[in-house]
């Protein structure tokens, strides 16, 4: 969780940084697609701002009101930083193709160069919070880690638009402004994907088939499982719970299945770092 945290306020530095190298080479050298690509990496220091939050709160251990955690807090923050992804995405686009955005002035050479340096820093960003993400199960990581790609993406647009009205301005005059309007439109995309992402969990959606085979085999290695009748997990932060109907001898004292159902979820926790705990059903076989 603290690696996880460290590689937010990473975020925030480097995008600070391009926001301000962006939007200040941007205005001075006319280009509105750099612009708007600054504005979008200003848009980013906040989002990494909340998944600083998000992952603080979420660290919290069970309490009394909380008994599966504050895991949740940081699938909502996903769910808002997908909203701000999206409205700052309208914005950018709305800005593109604005009356202001008409200017007749050609951007400099030099706009080039932070273009060039937001897409080689992202880049690395994006392989590391990704690659981290994955193994904490950290759904505002994940989204932090989705937006600095958009930044790669929306980065390369603003690159091609530009070199179109640096290579032949007769030709593609408005280029430049056209491309920060496509950077705002892949913005508005993202927070969209976002979104649906973070309210699928936030509905108990079940992970996907390969890890609940998985589940299912740890039960069964146990010795004296019959079988799993049921089997359903849910996601309640960066780990899961797990609902598991296990089938024992019927003959069995209700001692023996209790430890049959101890070993199940003790080992189930212990192969299966992503399960945070499991609630153990015990049931006759119908063998």
């Amino acid at each position: 969780m603290e690696k996880a945290r460290q590689l937010a306020i990473l975020g925030m530095v480097v995008s600070g940084f391009l926001a301000i190298l962006k939007i200040t080479v941007g205005w001075f050298g006319h280009s509105a697609a750099l612009s708007a690509d600054g504005f979008e990496s200003a848009a980013d220091v906040f989002t990494s701002g909340l998944v600083i939050v998000a992952l603080t709160l979420a660290a919290r251990p069970p309490d009394e009101n909380h008994p599966y955690g504050h895991g949740r807090v940081e699938i909502l923050t996903g769910l808002l930083l997908g909203f701000i992804l999206f409205c700052a995405g309208v914005a950018i686009a709305w800005h593109g193709l604005t009356p202001r955005a008409d200017e007749t002035l050609t951007p400099q050479f030099y706009s080039i160069w932070p273009l060039f340096i937001s897409i080689g820093a992202k880049s690395w960003l994006v392989m590391v919070k990704y690659r981290y993400s994955r193994q904490i199960g950290s759904s505002s990581l994940l989204a932090d880690a989705a937006n600095d790609g958009v930044d790669i993406l929306s980065g390369t647009v603003a690159l091609a638009a530009l070199s179109l009205t640096l290579f032949d301005p007769p030709r593609f005059p408005r280029a430049d402004h056209y491309g920060a309007f496509v950077v705002g439109l892949i913005v508005v995309a993202t927070g969209l994907r976002v979104m649906y992402e973070s309210g699928m969990q936030l509905m108990d959606t079940m992970p996907d088939e390969g890890s609940m085979a998985r589940i299912r085999e740890v039960a069964l290695s146990v010795n004296d499982v019959a079988g799993v009748e049921k089997c359903f997990a849910r996601k309640t932060g960066l780990k899961y719970h797990v609902d598991l109907h296990l089938e024992v001898d019927p003959e069995m004292t209700v001692r023996a299945s209790h430890e049959i159902a101890t070993r199940v979820r003790d080992r189930i926790r212990h192969q299966l770092p992503w399960v945070a705990d499991v609630l153990v059903h015990v049931e006759p076989s119908p063998g």
